[in-house]
């Protein structure tokens, strides 16, 4: 028989945290941190015999000028959704609490693959949920993305870098040795992450948060493990190093070029070696220059890892405008995924995307950027609403959102004219 259980915070990340569809988002440290944007937590855990075999942490959120609040177990339940008798149980423990909240909805996302689950959405169905259907991966009309870009980190280097795509394996080869370092940064180095995310957001026009939305973020998940800043910077000595290697292989490969017998083919490989050498060679006067004034370098990217378990998870990338020829962000993956597997990751997440979209959608670069990983399609069971309150719910997930779009459409159209 499934009973409620009363759990520590620390049970209930050991279980998410060893749990296949455990969740970085279920775990209490997020919880946590989603505290400066107005959510607050209560958490539900059942299972047989003292024993966990499910839990959830439940996320409110007060609808503005109202009493009453959205509940959304992000990424949860946590269970295994063919154990119909726990998922029921953890249904139930969550009406209670959620209508003790008042929220109109309870939402849900499992991390479970849609694949193989068919008789899953059945089954919620059957007890109340409403899915939103196998909506596209970066749909808007859904909270989290529904599929994501998931790279096999258990590899060996060797193995890894091989599942990459040619041209990228190639890329990560060169920023290996392209004179960039990958540093662990602190807390106090947020303030320069930021920098390089407005930066970010300017160049692909997106808007980027407040520095304390990353201070929260690393307040609450860096203690437990669950996070770190990761930053690349450009060394001018390496990189100069790296430089004078290169133009002294230039160098030789005019030397066999000028032995080519063929006129037209020995001008065409001149012109291309000797363009590749004024490159180089304005590439290490710039450097001996940053050398000069920036010895201890200049700062390219950064990014924020987050793991639970056996999953890790690239949250956020930011990156400068300058030196990107020298490919710090193929760096910085590279020795991320390296540092996921070293603690016992096992996956890589690279966020979500819509796959395989037409060359002029806007998701399109994106996903062009996370195929090239070694990386699948994670397609997911997708979101799915418990309804509590009929009327409130039609106002806020069809109405409202309904008029947003059509005054967005207005301005547009009083924008053209």
């Amino acid at each position: 028989m499934v009973e409620v259980l009363n759990i520590t915070d620390k049970e209930h990340d050991e279980f998410v945290m060893s749990h296949p569809s455990g969740d970085l988002l279920q775990l209490t440290s997020w919880a946590g941190s989603k505290e400066l944007t107005g959510w607050y937590s209560r958490r539900i855990a059942v299972g047989r015999n003292g024993n966990t075999e499910g839990a959830a942490m439940l996320l409110f959120k007060k609808v503005p000028k109202t009493f009453f609040t959205m509940c959304y177990a992000s990424r949860g339940f946590v269970c295994d959704y063919q154990d119909e008798e726990v998922v029921k149980a953890l249904l139930d423990e969550a009406v209670k609490i959620a209508r003790d909240e008042k929220s109109y909805t309870i939402k849900i996302d499992p991390d479970i693959p849609a694949a193989g689950n068919e008789n899953v959405i059945s089954y919620l169905e059957a007890i109340g949920f409403n899915h939103h259907g196998l909506t596209d991966g970066m749909s808007k009309d859904v909270i989290q993305p529904r599929t994501t870009m998931v790279t096999d980190v258990s590899l060996d280097d060797k193995a890894l870098l091989q599942s990459f795509e040619r041209n990228n394996r190639t890329k990560v080869r060169n920023s290996l040795r392209a004179g960039t370092e990958v540093i662990k940064a602190g807390r106090e180095d947020l303030t320069d992450f930021v920098k390089l995310m407005k930066e970010t957001g300017e160049r692909d026009g997106f808007l980027t948060r407040d520095i304390t939305y990353f201070e929260s973020l690393y307040d609450h998940l860096n203690p437990a493990g669950h996070m770190e800043l990761f930053l690349v910077k450009l060394m001018p000595k390496e990189a100069s190093k790296s430089l004078e290697e290169d133009i002294n292989k230039v160098k030789k490969d005019i030397a066999k070029a000028d032995k080519i017998k063929d006129e037209q083919k020995k001008y065409n490989q001149l012109e291309n070696l000797n363009n590749r050498m004024n490159k180089l060679q304005g590439q290490l006067d710039g450097m001996l220059e940053i050398k000069r004034t920036h010895p201890d370098g200049v700062l390219l990217s950064g990014a924020l890892y987050a793991q639970s378990g056996h999953k890790s998870y690239y949250l956020y990338g930011a990156s400068s405008n300058d030196f990107r020829e020298f490919l710090p962000n193929h760096h910085m993956q590279w020795h991320m995924m390296q540092y996921a597997r070293e603690h016992g990751a096992q996956t890589y997440d690279f966020g979500g995307v819509s796959v395989e979209p037409d060359k002029d959608n806007e998701h399109f670069g994106l996903w062009q950027f996370k195929k090239v990983w070694g990386t699948e399609v994670s397609d997911k069971i997708g979101e799915f609403d418990y309804v509590m309150n009929r009327p409130l719910f039609t106002l806020a997930e069809v109405m409202f959102p309904l008029f947003q779009k059509g005054k967005m459409k207005l301005n547009k159209i009083i924008k053209r004219k």
